[in-house]
């Protein structure tokens, strides 16, 4: 199963006080740049306060001001659960739009400016980890973050073990870059087991071999309960083949009635699509082609 790059927000650099005005969005300082800008900014005053601000989603020494409802918060996540919550009116409810947030709030002396890197009144680095297109600030950067463009937001594990895949609209790892199946959007879905957006989730998703997406311990609880196939398509999602000889050695033991030891069915198998027709069985019908018991009766044995 293939691993997919986790959404996170951002790019890592430390801008110059006195020049950050005149930098782009898309623009950025490598993170070994830090000592080298901290000796004309002052090096003491960056780092003040760093991993000692922020929330459980992020280490940051800034909040943000909600485009969507003008109100303050730790960060969009902050927002989304405040503003989601059952408690507040279903027609009330929104996400932030990450992309529009403008002004952030420097924790360390509560100045409230357009969003940049550095505090414009106290010179604090709101955020090791700064990305002016999505607007995300984090002192933690040992996720590796980095800005996928095609994605259109950032992601973390490094842009060197990711690759972005047009088709499947997601960044997958380098390793399956030749190999991986390929599923128009399959990330821009929602998990099939707990139904969260899985192009924006936090949490990990892996793909199926089928092409399909999920949450990691979606998939990892569907198998605590004996569940081995891909909840969109039904095909298997690992090798089966040792459960399949265990079902041969079931059906071996288990003679059908004479009355209808032959009858015949018509069967669908979810993992090779082929149709066919069997002898029934009541414990289970193997497919033909491939072998494999991973298959649904379409008709026969009507009386």
């Amino acid at each position: 199963m293939a691993s997919a790059a986790v959404e996170y927000s951002g790019t890592t650099c430390v801008e110059r006080r006195d020049l950050e005005l005149q930098r782009s969005h898309e623009e950025h300082i490598a993170e070994n740049e830090l000592t080298t800008l901290g000796k004309i900014a002052g090096t003491e005053r960056l780092d003040e306060g760093h991993m000692q601000y922020g929330c459980s989603h992020y280490r940051r020494r800034c909040r943000i001001r909600a485009p969507c409802c003008n109100e303050i918060f730790s960060c969009r996540h902050c927002h989304n659960e405040a503003k989601n919550s059952i408690s507040i009116e279903q027609k009330l409810r929104h996400d932030i739009p990450r992309h529009s947030v403008e002004k952030v709030i420097c924790s360390l002396c509560d100045t409230e400016q357009e969003a940049r890197q550095v505090c414009e009144n106290c010179g604090v680095c709101m955020g090791r980890y700064f990305c002016g297109i999505c607007k995300l600030f984090d002192d933690d950067t040992s996720k590796e973050q980095y800005h996928c463009n095609g994605c259109g937001i950032c992601r973390i594990g490094g842009s060197k073990n990711f690759f972005h895949c047009n088709k499947c609209g997601c960044c997958y790892s380098a390793l399956l870059k030749s190999s991986h199946p390929c599923v128009e959007r399959a990330m821009h879905q929602d998990c099939p087991v707990c139904f969260e957006y899985l192009f924006e989730s936090r949490n990990d998703v892996i793909a199926l071999p089928c092409g399909h997406t999920i949450h990691k311990a979606c998939l990892e609880e569907m198998q605590e309960h004996y569940q081995y196939a891909c909840p969109i398509c039904s095909k298997s999602v690992c090798d089966m083949s040792k459960v399949w000889e265990k079902f041969d050695l079931e059906i071996a033991a288990t003679p059908m009635p004479p009355y209808c030891e032959n009858k015949m069915v018509w069967i669908l198998c979810n993992d090779c699509g082929r149709n066919s027709e069997v002898k029934y069985h009541v414990v289970a019908h193997k497919c033909p082609d491939c072998k494999s018991y991973n298959t649904r009766q379409t008709r026969g044995l009507g009386r």
